[in-house]
Order: structure tokens, then sequence, then C-alpha cells
């Protein structure tokens, strides 16, 4: 049975900014992630938490969209139910 939706959306915790985020997939398939917005062009003081985060996790934190395996993961397998 196929699914019929227009977009769902699922927040989860990302390892890569250390912070949930929220995946939106539209119906044609585009997706967007809250993270991705807020992460890729940081203001100053959210620039100054991921520093912090990093130096406390031991690791540089930093989005990955649009190469975001989990964006990918996520929307290939919601597509498969369609």
């Amino acid at each position: 049975m196929p699914v019929d939706w227009e977009l769902t959306a699922t927040t989860i915790y990302c390892d890569d900014v250390a912070d949930e985020v929220t995946i939106i997939v539209n119906q044609d398939g585009t997706v967007k992630c809250t993270g991705s917005q807020k992460y890729i062009s940081p203001s100053k003081e959210v620039a100054k938490e991921l520093k912090t985060a990093s130096k406390k996790l031991g690791k540089k934190l930093a989005c990955k969209d649009p190469a975001c395996s989990t964006l990918d993961k996520y929307r290939e397998e919601l597509m498969a139910k369609k």
C-alpha cells in the first residue's frame, strides 16, 4: 500500500553538530534540515558554541549538508515506502 503524504519530518540527534535537528522531506524527494539553516553559516554565538562543544568532544563539529549521509538515508527510506 503506497504511503500518502505531502511532507514528513523527524527530529534526530545529529553527531555532526552535537545538537537535535529536524529533517523535512517533501513528497517530491527534496530534503531540508534545520541544522543546516543554523550551522552552515553560523552566527558568532552559534560558532562559539560549536567551538566549545568541539573542544569538549575532541572532534571538529560541522554541518555536512548538502553531502549529509543522514539526510540521504532518511529520504531513501521514505521514498522506498512511497
